[in-house]
């Protein structure tokens, strides 16, 4: 039986190919080297300038290479980008066969995160000069990303409260039980011992505390300063961190990222803003999942002139017949009155109430009516005993327009979500390589 068979590896080739030759014409690394080599890294933020003395470094430019290359081929680790460097012949041709040690990868991303991310910006420029940026649609949505730290080193006030209360008991019961020692020095001075260590871990989190109360931050953590606990999914928190990215419609590629701590429900206003400068004007529409449906947000897309289409959360809590949830009640503009599903009108005294949501609050107008109480309806709308009682927030409208916008772009915004979120996914995938390093 035949088979296809290889050269012997003994035998030299008649024509010897150099590595040039042996890399297509079409192949990625020639554009990322073309790319590298058209940058003026010094206005970048790297640093090109080296003391003669010692051993010569690599140039920014071939470890730029070398980091772009492990972006694209999803090759995150220092070490493994190393072995690629003496037996890819990619990178051998890319780097002319130098072989960065793992170590200088590693501080080579640790020491210029500023300067790796005008690169991105870089790339966008490019992509808009060869047209490839609709700049007319864009889709935003995060990835959580977890941080070294862990929960157990994480730290808001409620749980540092817990430990001093907790503290503060034993501290009580070694104090009454030192007080109850007879002469046993050897368990006299354990019981010393343990007040000590408690009375150390108390200042410790005193410390925490007065931190919290000084400088404004919400959570300490100690192994990762930057990291926050933050819900991940399915009411699952972990100390994280989230990056947000947009993508635009057109070929879907990626136009910005940012990295923060915290949840979704307060991003998409500054993504917003800085997808505005980077487009370079706002007349565009941005579409967003649930997670971003805050009123604020809206808000502050109004003020930026920015169209957005985030979807529409599911109601957090049903009337008793759902035919009287709050989407049935009908809003009438000219006279601030709502009229419910019984053609009863439910008005407002005018007055506005602050409602506390985490660290936001929102203004808020009560709405209701006496005839509740006579109503014989009254049990399938409501459990209040008062009667049925309506909340609209101070950005009620900007809400509604948000909902009439996906009425009338329904197929813009499902095909969007399909595409956009292809690339973001893809993108968000990758992500670890301007976080995290070996």
């Amino acid at each position: 039986m035949k088979f296809i068979t290889g050269t012997n590896r003994n035998q030299l080739p008649l024509f010897a190919l150099s590595i040039d030759e042996a890399i297509e014409q079409d192949n990625q690394i020639r554009f990322i080297d073309l790319f590298v080599d058209s940058l003026s890294l010094a206005e970048f933020g790297f640093k090109v300038d080296f003391i003669e003395n010692g051993r010569p470094a690599y140039h920014p430019s071939d470890l730029l290479k070398l980091f772009i290359y492990g972006y694209l081929n999803r090759i995150r680790s220092s070490r493994t980008l190393e072995k690629e460097c003496t037996r890819n012949i990619e990178l051998m041709w890319l780097l002319k066969r130098l072989v960065p040690d793992h170590n200088t990868i590693a501080n080579f991303r640790k020491n210029n995160p500023k300067a790796i991310a005008r690169v991105f910006r870089a790339t966008v420029k490019m992509a808009a000069h060869f047209e490839l940026i609709g700049g007319s649609l864009v889709a935003g949505d995060s990835t959580k990303l977890r941080a070294q730290n862990s929960k157990k080193n994480n730290f808001n006030p409620a749980k540092i409260e817990r430990h001093i209360a907790y503290i503060d008991a034993r501290l009580e019961e070694y104090n009454s039980a030192l007080a109850k020692e007879d002469g046993d020095a050897i368990e006299k001075d354990l019981i010393v011992k343990k007040i000590k260590k408690h009375t150390i871990q108390k200042q410790k989190y005193i410390e925490y505390q007065n931190t919290i109360n000084t400088t404004g931050v919400t959570q300490i953590s100690t192994s990762d300063p930057d990291s926050r606990q933050i819900m991940t999914r399915n009411n699952i928190s972990e100390v994280a961190y989230n990056v947000q990215t947009v993508v635009d419609a057109l070929h879907n590629i990626p136009i910005d990222f940012k990295v923060t701590n915290e949840n979704d429900s307060k991003a998409m206003g500054g993504m917003l803003r800085r997808a505005k400068t980077i487009l370079g004007h706002n007349n565009f529409m941005a579409i967003y999942d649930k997670g971003y449906h805050t009123g604020s947000e809206f808000d502050y897309a109004n003020r930026l002139g920015v169209d957005v289409l985030v979807a529409i959360p599911g109601v957090a809590s049903h009337a008793p017949n759902i035919a009287f949830d709050v989407e049935h009640f009908k809003y009438n503009k000219e006279d601030d009155t709502y009229t419910c599903p019984a053609n009863e009108i439910l008005s407002t005294n005018g007055n506005w109430y602050s409602k506390k949501n985490g660290k936001s609050t929102t203004q808020m107008k009560h709405y209701k009516t006496n005839a509740c109480l006579t109503c014989t309806l009254f049990h399938k709308c409501t459990k209040n005993k008062k009667g049925r009682l309506l909340e609209r927030s101070q950005h009620a409208d900007l809400i509604y327009q948000n909902k009439v916008r996906i009425e009338n772009n329904y197929e813009v915004y499902r095909k969007t979500t399909s595409h956009c979120g292809t690339s973001l996914w893809s993108y968000k995938a990758t992500m670890g390589f301007l976080l995290y390093y070996d």
